[in-house]
């Protein structure tokens, strides 16, 4: 029997370690020839463009460097797979490109959107009457996956997103006139990423001095009241604020700093929140003042990412396959947190259309009453996701990533 494995959606610095995990447990299961990947998700199925993973996987050091490599190594797409009813079509070139290659388990690396194709594909394969295997494997660094305590991807993120907010309150320190930095994070619908900061109050941190997150109640009017409060006890006041902030009608002129853009999902494109909030304090407050997106870098940065992160991406991706194996379909595996102190996780499984298009929120009940801040209840459910360094493999002073092929590009 063969398999086959695709990456899908937004970048992270763990979605390779899941790749990796799929291919070790491969590597040790009798019956599995092939381990094909599929280019640009689900697109590759779609078009027939597989790539055998044991031709650019050759060695154990390849599988270490493939681990710590930020981004898709196999590329990733943002495809909504049609309804059967719509276009029957685009599932008879999936189902071909399966058959043609024998492969006999799908596993499908992604988020809320790509859990959708997870379900739509394992429902197909039913209605055909076809065995085919297809199970999902989490990834986002949003947080915001239903079921799952939490997400690979996140862990990472998370410690990025905290080390540079530390660095910037060491930056904004040094200067004796008053000043307002604010940084924005992603986070479309769930502040979990902006949240997360709250972990340097661990270190001793008073800041971020304000933290905004799309599950908070939000006016510019008392934005600026709150940063006034700050000013009155900080000289530099440090802001996180999540992209997804929802601003209502007094907030007239975010649009003038976002594209209103949308993607094939329906999600607008967002980012310019922090550029708003930054014009905001200049005109109402008039002191210095900037803003800092952090932008792409926040999925990305592989030269601080979690170890835990790392290991369970690996752990979770091996699990897949163990429990595709087993019979199952239509499944999304997860992490059931047992305990934060030791920490420790199980890996389990539900079905897919639990997670498919849904979102799970920050909850409420760790957003301060003012709704500018994060309690310290949140700090033991962030801290073990942020744990422990890896060796990264470096090259004339830079971290060396695995380079995609020349025949995958």
């Amino acid at each position: 029997m063969n398999i086959a494995v695709a990456q899908s959606g937004g970048p992270t610095c763990a979605i390779n370690a899941s790749l990796v995990g799929v291919f070790r447990q491969a590597l040790l299961t009798e019956e599995i020839d092939a381990v094909f990947g599929s280019i640009n998700g689900i697109e590759g199925m779609i078009g027939d463009e597989l790539i055998n993973l044991k031709t650019i996987i050759r060695t154990n050091r390849d599988m270490e460097l493939l681990r710590q490599t930020p981004s898709t190594v196999l590329g990733s797409c943002r495809y909504k797979l049609p309804s059967y009813e719509e276009e029957p079509e685009v599932y008879e070139k999936i189902h071909s490109t399966l058959k043609a290659h024998r492969i006999s388990i799908f596993l499908y690396i992604g988020g809320n959107d790509s859990m959708d194709t997870v379900v739509k594909l394992s429902a197909y394969m039913k209605h055909v009457g076809s065995d085919i295997k297809i199970v999902g494997i989490p990834k986002t660094i949003d947080n915001d996956l239903p079921i799952t305590d939490h997400t690979p991807g996140f862990g990472s993120a998370a410690k990025y997103v905290a080390a540079t907010t530390q660095e910037i309150i060491r930056d904004s320190s040094v200067y004796s006139i008053p000043s307002v930095t604010i940084i924005e994070i992603m986070g479309r619908h769930s502040g979990w990423l902006a949240a997360s900061t709250c972990v340097l109050r661990a270190n001793g941190e008073e800041a971020p001095h304000l933290i905004y997150l799309p599950e908070s109640d939000f006016s510019a009017e008392q934005f600026i009241e709150d940063i006034r409060k700050e000013m009155a006890k900080h000289k530099a006041v440090i802001v996180a604020v999540s992209e997804g902030v929802a601003l209502n009608a007094e907030n007239a002129g975010i649009e003038d700093f976002q594209s209103g853009a949308t993607d094939v999902f329906g999600h607008k494109y967002l980012s310019g929140i922090g550029k708003f909030l930054e014009n905001l304090v200049a005109k109402e407050i008039g002191c210095k003042v900037r803003s800092v997106e952090l932008n792409v870098m926040q999925r990305c940065s592989s030269h601080i990412c979690s170890k835990t992160d790392i290991d369970e991406a690996e752990r979770i991706g091996r699990q897949a396959l163990c429990t595709a194996l087993d019979g199952n379909t239509g499944i999304m595996m997860y992490f059931r947190r047992v305990s934060d102190v030791p920490y420790a996780v199980s890996i389990e499984m539900t079905e897919a259309s639990n997670t498919a298009n849904l979102e799970k929120r920050f909850p409420v009940e760790w957003i301060s009453q003012e709704q500018n801040q994060v309690t310290d209840a949140a700090i033991p459910y962030f801290l073990p996701l942020i744990q422990g360094e890896v060796d990264i493999f470096m090259n004339n002073g830079m971290p060396v990533h695995f380079q995609r092929p020349l025949q995958m590009r």
